[in-house]
């Protein structure tokens, strides 16, 4: 069935009551904001946002005497969207909300398309993306390298985290050995632990002191075991698996920064659970698979899609054993689920 057409009148009535209601909410801002700069505010200072809410976001003083201490702070209307993660400037308020005057520069930023395929940012100033993947549910290259290609066009170091090692058992533990010997192989930072049984914690928490990570997997995997192993007191909810998928239930709801004892800081967001690549291009994914770098523009045909090309610099590797069949299926997994005009 057609839509129906609008005619002049109700385009101009409709539009007319969008102003409207336009002009209203932003009189309600300007009222809320003369009556909270209506007396005197603070110095400036600066803060680190470890919450958002809405219009409002948590802000941990960083300087003086409030140095740790949390408030509650509004959003100047001028400032680009801040997430956690994001170092501002703020000035304390006279009612007990402070007011956020300037965002400070980012030195990374994680984004992910939203649903109308726009890039949002999703935390700021990460230093660190902790891959965790288990036995259960079961873990898959693909997935993985997914991330890897997340994190490399992100410009932040990975580290591949197997939580749940006391899981691995004759049906599995070969499988699971052969998957982690091609990162090991490659070079890339890899540790076995058990939340639960407290196995491997130690090294996982050397690898976490002094940096801003953040945790991203499947549900499932216990990252939120993860965090309450690490961060006694937090209790961030833990789900099962379902029973009948094998996959596991979201828990994380709220988008926060906490501190590590030990120093170092964990960014534990919904938002950071998965990362979509829509927004990146063919070459980004393969700056992902750094065994491809010295053979990228060997290939005897310009635009080489490393399929089934003669002369071509990858395939030739592939045969030869310096690349592995497992990262040859995953780039091309991920090339091809990439848009159109990307591919």
């Amino acid at each position: 069935m057609a839509k129906r057409q609008l005619n002049r009148r109700q385009s101009w009535r409709i539009g007319k009551i969008q102003e409207e209601r336009a002009a209203r909410a932003a009189r309600r801002e300007s009222r809320a904001q003369e009556e909270l700069e209506g007396g005197d505010l603070g110095p400036e200072q600066t803060g680190l946002v470890i919450a958002h809410f809405g219009v409002q976001v948590e802000v941990e003083a960083c300087d003086g005497e409030q140095s740790g201490q949390i408030f509650r702070c509004h959003l100047r209307a001028n400032l680009p969207a801040l997430v956690t993660g994001d170092r501002v400037v703020w000035r304390a308020g006279n009612q007990g909300i402070g007011v956020i005057v300037a965002q400070l520069p980012r030195h990374s930023e994680l984004c992910r398309p939203d649903a109308r395929g726009l890039l949002k940012p999703v935390a700021a100033n990460v230093d660190q993306i902790v891959i965790v993947f288990a036995p259960l549910p079961e873990p898959h290259a693909n997935l993985i390298d997914r991330y890897l290609v997340a994190a490399e066009h992100a410009g932040i170091a990975p580290l591949l985290l197997l939580n749940k090692a006391d899981l691995l058992d004759g049906a599995n533990e070969a499988r699971i050995d052969s998957l982690l010997g091609v990162y090991r192989q490659l070079g890339y930072p890899l540790l076995e632990v058990s939340a639960r049984e407290g196995g491997g914690m130690e090294a996982l928490k050397t690898h976490l002191d002094d940096r801003i990570s953040v945790f991203v997997g499947q549900s499932g995997v216990g990252k939120s075991s993860l965090v309450n192993s690490l961060l006694p007191g937090v209790d961030t909810r833990v789900g099962a698996l379902s029973e009948q998928t094998g996959k596991g239930t979201h828990t994380t709801t709220t988008a926060r920064l906490f501190h590590f004892p030990g120093g170092g800081d964990l960014i534990d967001s919904p938002g950071i659970r998965e990362f979509g690549l829509a927004h990146v291009s063919r070459a980004d994914v393969e700056a992902g698979f750094p065994e491809f770098a010295e053979l990228l523009g060997r290939c005897r045909f310009r635009d080489c899609s490393h399929e089934h090309e003669p002369g071509c610099a990858l395939l030739k590797a592939l045969e030869e054993g310096s690349i592995h069949p497992q990262r040859m299926d995953s780039y091309r997994h991920i090339v091809r689920s990439l848009p159109q005009d990307e591919y």
